[in-house]
């Protein structure tokens, strides 16, 4: 993790899901979810004002469009696979302001952003990387833990849309919607 001097323009949470995260498989079903924030301050409840969300499946066909190199549908490769979605807004609607994302797990932060190497996901590991590597190369970029269901309003709205997705329903609209809400 970097710290920035000053806070970031944009927030990005990420977060997965996986219905049945036990022996998974190529068709275990793993999503991903995404929300980008302007002004957060990253103190607790979620502040700042939502700049955009989506949420989309972990793609574990080779032959797939939109295949990263993700082998299986667990929540290990949701978590990556919504960073590496974080990763590609930045580098088509971020422009080069600073960028933080923010996530609940250490796994594919560490992961993402270099700090560990990869054991098992290799391919989508090294994807994510190079995502990295590409944002990093034109804004400052870091990344920081954030408790799971712990009451963060991005956080949980991250968690919403990836299991929402995961689940084949529609996520609950911003407007209705209440942190913990699943």
């Amino acid at each position: 993790m970097s710290a920035l001097a000053e806070p970031a323009t944009y927030t990005l949470y990420v977060d997965g899901s996986c219905i049945g995260n036990q022996n998974v498989s190529a068709t275990t079903p793993a999503s991903w979810g995404l929300v980008v924030v302007v002004g957060d301050s990253g103190l607790g409840k979620g502040s700042g004002d939502l700049h955009h969300e989506e949420a989309g499946a972990v793609i574990t066909a080779p032959d797939a469009s939109g295949f990263i190199g993700a082998e299986v549908g667990s929540n290990n490769t949701a978590e990556l696979s919504g960073f590496a979605a974080a990763l590609r807004w930045l580098l088509v609607e971020g422009g080069d302001a600073s960028a933080m994302i923010r996530a609940d797990s250490t796994y594919a932060g560490n992961l993402a952003s270099g700090l560990w190497k990869a054991k098992a996901n290799r391919e989508l590991v090294a994807h994510v990387q190079d995502l990295w590597a590409e944002v990093a190369a034109i804004r400052p970029l870091s990344w920081s833990h954030v408790k799971a269901h712990r009451g963060h309003r991005w956080n949980e709205r991250a968690d919403h849309l990836a299991l929402r997705h995961a689940s084949g329903e529609q996520p609950v609209p911003l407007t209705f919607w209440k942190p913990g809400q699943r």
